[in-house]
């Protein structure tokens, strides 16, 4: 009896510990994938699930071409939206998000949602979107390349926290600081987060639950507490959100989608709390050395050892929280202009190749000296995109590039064409193996 009860449960543990290599998981503070560290530089590809579609917006053939390629540079992780919310017909430009509103830019921007949307009302979902994403999931898992999905967003291009607040209360113009204690616009999206964690791919036949191509499921891109007194709010929202996705899925790690200390009011109490969360897989920070003001529009190569100074202390002012809770870290964002601010292929891109080599060696220095910073996900992939000649911002019919339609078209998008930042990817990614 006892024999046969030690077979038991070590075929229990032998089925469980089989279960677990199957996902992207945390072991001992660092990510693991087939029962091997993993460490990596990815890249943001957003638009993704669009380029999946037979819809409006869908080119499959550049799609293959895209991953294609990312897997000759050794890039398998991509952090991506699932859809855009809101009507199909979107305004082009207006308004944008002004300082008053927490503009990550310091100055208003304009206002442009990602078209063609995924809900475009609540519970209501463009079936083409819903196809594009299952097709792209699948294609990824033919590749061994694996997807971030994020569900949310801070910000207007996509729709988020702006476009529940208005579907709960269309009179209303309230900011979206209120969202985190509005109970009516956050159950529209805790139903879209039921509704997306509750598909089968109809592809491959797997339910999103079990796709060993999902690294994580993301709460939303740079959610903040939006306001000192939401700052326990905030923190709330974060726990009730995870747990939820946790309730529908034991798999697969989850994560904020938070920018550190700047996205949490310049307070790394807030930091500690929302990564002290069980349910939060990993740590998430970014880094953005133009928006926060490290370097200016006419100094991208004058400032360019400023950014690589304040990026080292960023890093430095996080490890100590992500060793304290024993989780790594990922900086799933970051980016840097092109010489002189311009934003046309071919134009020189000597100070970005310069900054990502920075961010590189910090990497590189946290696998050898075994350090909680696992990974980097540059912002953002524009591949074989073609950005417009005659127009700077993106206008419906343009090539997807990885900036969303309120920021210039290059600004941020490394190309095929930029053979030497394309290098320095496939030189990093071949030493993290």
């Amino acid at each position: 009896m006892k024999k046969h009860l030690f077979f038991l449960i070590a075929a229990t543990i032998l089925v469980s510990a089989c279960s677990q290599n199957k996902y992207a998981h945390v072991s001992n503070g660092e990510f693991k994938v087939k029962g091997k560290a993993y460490r990596f530089v990815g890249v943001n590809f957003w638009y993704g699930a669009i380029l999946g579609s037979q819809g409006e917006g869908g080119d499959r053939k550049r799609l293959e071409s895209e991953l294609d390629a990312m897997k000759e540079l050794g890039i398998t992780n991509l952090r991506i939206l699932v859809g855009a919310d809101g009507p199909l017909e979107v305004p082009a430009a207006g308004t944008g998000l002004s300082d008053a509103d927490g503009s990550p830019f310091g100055q208003s921007v304009r206002s442009a949602v990602v078209q063609p949307t995924l809900q475009t009302a609540p519970g209501v979902y463009n079936q083409d979107l819903l196809d594009g994403l299952d097709w792209l999931m699948a294609e990824l898992g033919k590749r061994e390349m694996m997807a971030v999905l994020y569900l949310n967003n801070t910000w207007s291009w996509s729709g988020g926290y702006g476009q529940y607040l208005s579907w709960a209360h269309p009179e209303s113009h309230a900011g979206t600081g209120r969202y985190y204690t509005d109970t009516a616009a956050d159950s529209l999206f805790r139903n879209h987060v039921r509704f997306i964690l509750g598909r089968t791919n109809r592809y491959n036949g797997l339910k999103y639950t079990e796709d060993p191509a999902i690294f994580s499921w993301q709460l939303g891109n740079e959610p903040r507490p939006l306001g000192r007194d939401n700052r326990q709010a905030f923190i709330d929202w974060i726990e009730r959100t995870a747990k939820l996705i946790r309730s529908m899925d034991s798999n697969h790690m989850i994560s904020t989608g938070n920018e550190g200390e700047m996205g949490c009011d310049n307070n790394m109490e807030i930091v500690r709390a929302i990564n002290a969360i069980p349910e939060i897989s990993y740590m998430t920070i970014h880094i953005w050395p133009f928006n926060w003001g490290w370097i200016r529009a006419g100094s991208v190569s004058g400032n360019l050892e400023n950014a690589k100074e304040q990026t080292t202390k960023y890093i430095e002012m996080h490890l100590p929280v992500a060793d304290e809770y024993g989780k790594p870290m990922v900086i799933e964002e970051f980016g840097y202009p092109r010489d002189g601010f311009k934003f046309k292929l071919g134009t020189s891109n000597e100070s970005r190749d310069a900054y990502f080599s920075h961010v590189f060696s910090l990497l590189e220095k946290s696998r050898q000296e075994h350090s909680k910073l696992a990974g980097c996900n540059i912002w953002a992939w524009g591949g074989y995109a073609v950005p417009p000649a005659d127009h700077d911002y993106w206008v419906k019919g343009d090539d997807y590039t990885g900036d969303p339609a309120m920021e210039q078209q290059g600004l941020n998008s490394v190309f095929m064409a930029d053979k030497s930042t394309i290098g320095l990817i496939k030189e990093v990614n071949s030493k993290l193996k």
